[in-house]
Order: structure tokens, then sequence, then C-alpha cells
């Protein structure tokens, strides 16, 4: 499946996720607790995570985590990635279990600071695949907010 259409197809998701959404309790000042009957996503977990507005959540709204999830500040941003750019985003997307982003952007930071260079997406990409689809998912203390791991 095609990059883009990977992560389309993953904010659908996430946004068929969050209209499961029902009141779990009403509070004595009138405000309400929700919580969610996903299949794809913690919503909880990305609400809280993200700091999203239970009350206003947009499919727009749910591409714009997708992409941020794997590095893009936007969806457009996304949108206009190169090739390379994109199959490392889906790598991240699908391994969140085993690379938390924030460690594989410091773990590059780290190369390039050490050899002076900025690496290229192609050089990023490949390695990605060499090095931290080898590390282990215990190492990685954050949330893979997906229940079914990849499957779309």
């Amino acid at each position: 499946m095609e990059a883009i259409t990977y992560f389309k197809l993953q904010a659908k998701n996430l946004f068929r996720d969050y209209k499961t959404q029902y009141v779990s309790e009403v509070y004595e000042d009138g405000g309400e607790l929700y919580d969610y009957k996903p299949r794809y996503f913690d919503v909880n977990g990305i609400v809280v995570d993200f700091d999203l507005d239970e009350e206003n959540f947009t499919l727009m709204k749910a591409q714009h985590v997708i992409a941020y999830m794997v590095g893009f500040n936007k969806w457009t941003d996304l949108l206009k990635a190169s090739k390379p750019k994109l199959e490392l985003a889906k790598l991240l997307f699908e391994n969140q279990d085993k690379v938390y982003l924030v460690d594989w952007e410091d773990y590059i930071d780290s190369i390039e600071d050490n050899s002076g260079e900025t690496l290229t997406p192609e050089s990023e990409l490949e390695i990605f695949k060499q090095v931290a689809l080898n590390w282990e998912a215990s190492n990685n203390p954050f949330p893979d907010y997906r229940f079914n791991k990849g499957k779309g």
C-alpha cells in the first residue's frame, strides 16, 4: 500500500475510533468524562498525550495527529514529503512499539553531530532499516497507540 494511502487509512481509523465516544461519567458541575470503544487505536492515550479537545475532534485533526506521530508538523507536510521520507515515516509508524520518535530523532542528531554532515532522507531510511528495526521493543518505555499493530 502506498504510504499516503496508508496514512489516510490510519487517520480514518483514528477518527472512526473517536466516533465510538460515549459519556462515561457526568460531574456535578455538568462536565463530562468520555470513554471510547475503539478497534484500532488507544484513543484515551492519544487524547491525553496530544492534548486533544474531545468535543471538537475532526478527521482533519486525526490526520494531523497521525502526521505528528511520524515526525511531521502537519498533514500537508506529510503529503508533500519525498518517497524516502514517507517510507521512513511508515516504518516509524509500524514500529512504534520498538522505536520512539524522539529517540530516533536524537539518534540521527547524534550521527549528524559526530559526522558534521546532514544525512539525506535516503541515508536515514537505510540507517533505520539496518539499526532501528533491530531495537528491542522492551527498550521503548513509550506507548504504542495501535491495537492491531499495523493492520489497517
